[in-house]
């Protein structure tokens, strides 16, 4: 079972989780931007965070022969602090970077005015920088956060195809799942889904467009939960291609629109559907 884990924040994680990681199967991972849990004060404390992103990060993962990528954005939660508004003018010169595949997390916490402003504003940065976006929908009232979401989407003339709509559950996958988005699930230990109920909702809605999630953090999370999440659709009858499909080649396929994936030493066919086109960084 190869396994990208397309959501984890492994700058809250040991190597020991590296470790064991690779052992489960987890080839690649895509690290976003978040809330670090205590509150930053100055750009210079986010442009720390993204060098050690996409410097450190894909150093320290590569020594278990787990590729690492990253997407970088200003976070929901400190959107609403005018001490961070900053980083939007310093944003550019990260999304440039090869290891950058997408703006992210951006979206809403609180559903704020100035979460409006800023979600409006980094959409704008992945079409000028034609990137994709993660997009993180809020812990509470999840529905009518998921609608403004979309309608954001929609005005912003983004490509819904290259945008990933994160953290849903069965009350909003149906919100999604026709809008042309791709669809986010955190398997996460209280708080957000399991691997049974994600068996329930790939069932229900098929494999298309869907990406499954550990999302481990500094909370209490398990960075092999998308491995289970494998396991327990095998049970369930799916077949290994349905789990490969869903664990490996759609985060390869979404993340892929970046053209920055360097997956080249992976026996796994990163080949856009629609042209045919290898879409590794590089082309090769």
């Amino acid at each position: 079972m190869r396994i990208f884990d397309p959501h984890i924040h492994m700058t809250s994680r040991t190597t020991d989780d590296y470790e064991r990681m690779a052992a489960a199967g987890v080839r690649a991972v895509v690290e976003p931007a978040f809330w670090l849990g205590q509150p930053r004060t100055s750009v210079g404390s986010f442009t720390d965070y993204f060098d050690s992103l996409i410097g450190w990060e894909p150093f320290r993962a590569g020594q278990f022969g787990v590729r690492h990528h990253a997407t970088v954005a200003l976070n929901p939660k400190e959107a609403n602090d005018p001490r961070c508004r900053a980083v939007l003018d310093v944003l550019p010169r990260y999304l440039e970077k090869d290891g950058v595949v997408a703006v992210g997390e951006i979206g809403y916490d609180s559903m704020t005015p100035e979460e409006d402003e800023v979600f409006a504003a980094q959409l704008a940065l992945a079409v000028a920088h034609d990137l994709p976006a993660l997009v993180h929908t809020p812990h509470r009232d999840k529905a009518r956060g998921v609608e403004r979401t979309l309608a954001v989407v929609a005005e912003s003339g983004i490509d819904p195809g290259r945008v990933v709509v994160d953290h849903l559950n069965e009350v909003t996958v149906k919100l999604v799942r026709d809008t042309g988005c791709w669809l986010g699930f955190s398997i996460y230990p209280d708080t957000k889904m399991s691997p049974p109920r994600m068996v329930e909702l790939l069932r229900a809605y098929g494999t298309e467009r869907m990406l499954v999630n550990s999302a481990a953090d500094w909370g209490r999370s398990d960075p092999l939960l998308t491995r289970e999440t494998g396991e327990a659709m095998l049970l369930a009858g799916f077949t290994a291609d349905d789990v490969d499909r869903v664990l490996w080649r759609n985060p390869v396929e979404f993340y892929g629109q970046s053209g920055r994936l360097d997956l080249r030493d992976e026996d796994l066919a990163a080949v856009d559907p629609h042209t045919g086109n290898s879409i590794l960084r590089g082309g090769s």
